[in-house]
């Protein structure tokens, strides 16, 4: 989207996140609101996801990080997960095009070798396909959390002081973030957790130190870019010092 136009949504191309995160909440909530089953709750979700995505890559922003799936969304009922991972599938079959036609590249964060192994296989192919697009950067996290994250790289960077490869001493913040799945990426600037919990339900804890955090009522599935845009707006109005004080001249 050209920036004339991104100002006339009031917003400010200059001052718009490098990267934005969101916890998408609510879809069982939303199924049960209208008396049908969670999963056409997470089926109504899914399109949501793809209005979303078309929504960010126009407004310019480099990366969009979702929460799909948890680590602990595997303790849920037998059926629900199989359902997730059926609409995940679907979502990766079929967006392949849309994600060629925006150049949009995808990523997995999380533990893929705990996902079925066709979907294993359909993430690869995907992840193959787009990984030379440069347009936006969408990474699903998937069988994910936060404190296990930090666990692999404490573990990673423990073998590396016992193999004589680092001293404990030289074990820096950089270094840690080096050793997540994040690598390389930029931390989020905003995070929104749609459903109004107040919680970052083990995501993204240690990237989000200094992100903005939006907690909306609004359940995932009736998530809108008009809401995206109304989010955004608030953003742009937030003081960011990072722990600073801007001195008065």
């Amino acid at each position: 989207m050209k920036s004339e136009k991104i100002q006339d949504l009031g917003l400010d191309p200059e001052k718009l996140p490098v990267h934005i995160a969101i916890i998408m909440d609510g879809n069982g909530r939303w199924a049960k609101k209208r008396l049908m089953n969670r999963v056409k709750g997470h089926e109504k979700g899914s399109k949501t996801v793809r209005s979303i995505v078309g929504a960010v890559r126009e407004l310019g922003v480099g990366m969009l990080t979702l929460y799909a799936f948890s680590t602990e969304n595997w303790e849920r009922p037998k059926v629900e997960v199989k359902a997730l991972m059926m609409l995940l599938k679907r979502f990766l079959v079929s967006e392949r095009d849309e994600l060629m036609t925006r150049d949009i590249r995808l990523n997995i964060l999380g533990q893929k070798e705990k996902l079925p192994g066709d979907i294993q296989e359909e993430t690869d192919k995907t992840v193959d396909m787009t990984r030379n697009n440069q347009g936006m950067v969408l990474n699903l996290a998937l069988s994910y959390g936060s404190r296990q994250e930090i666990t692999l790289a404490v573990r990673s960077l423990a073998q590396k002081v016992l193999s004589g490869l680092i001293r404990p001493d030289e074990i820096s913040e950089e270094m840690i973030s080096d050793h997540l799945y994040t690598r390389q990426m930029p931390d989020p600037d905003l995070i929104i957790r749609t459903s109004g919990e107040f919680r970052l339900s083990n995501f993204l804890m240690w990237q989000a130190a200094y992100s903005e955090l939006f907690i909306t009522d609004t359940l995932w599935p009736d998530f809108t870019k008009d809401e995206l845009i109304e989010i955004l707006i608030n953003f742009q109005e937030r003081d960011r010092r990072f722990g600073k004080v801007k001195c008065s001249t």
